[in-house]
């Protein structure tokens, strides 16, 4: 039973720990990211402004990768807003909605271009 119990843990463990790595993507290939693109444009200027010190370019740096991240929007927004262990949270005084937005769409993408 403790054999059992002893391998379920270290499989549990193993599948888990799978999940937290956080690959350094380099400059792609396909050359610059298009990011004419208003919305997109303005989401660039937000994530130099409040993400790049620990994201930089959207890798790993301080905090984990983001452009290897498929969290749908919802998600990314919640993360933004509430923070999640060393991340601060950005508030809605801190951070519009539609500044958010913006920010979630340049995310998107980040990682549809790499």
């Amino acid at each position: 039973m403790h054999r059992l119990l002893l391998l379920f843990i270290l499989c549990l463990s193993l599948f888990m720990g799978s999940g937290c790595g956080s690959a350094r993507r380099g400059v792609p290939i396909s050359g610059p990211m298009d990011t004419s693109e208003a919305r997109i444009s303005r989401g660039e200027k937000i994530f130099k402004t409040h993400c790049s010190q620990c994201h930089p370019g959207g890798e790993a740096g301080v905090g984990p990768a983001l452009n290897n991240k498929w969290l749908p929007g919802f998600l990314l927004k919640m993360q933004v807003r509430k923070g999640y262990g060393a991340m601060p949270s950005f508030p809605a005084g801190h951070l519009s909605d539609s500044e958010l937005d913006d920010l979630v769409s340049y995310m998107k993408a980040l990682r549809r271009h790499g």
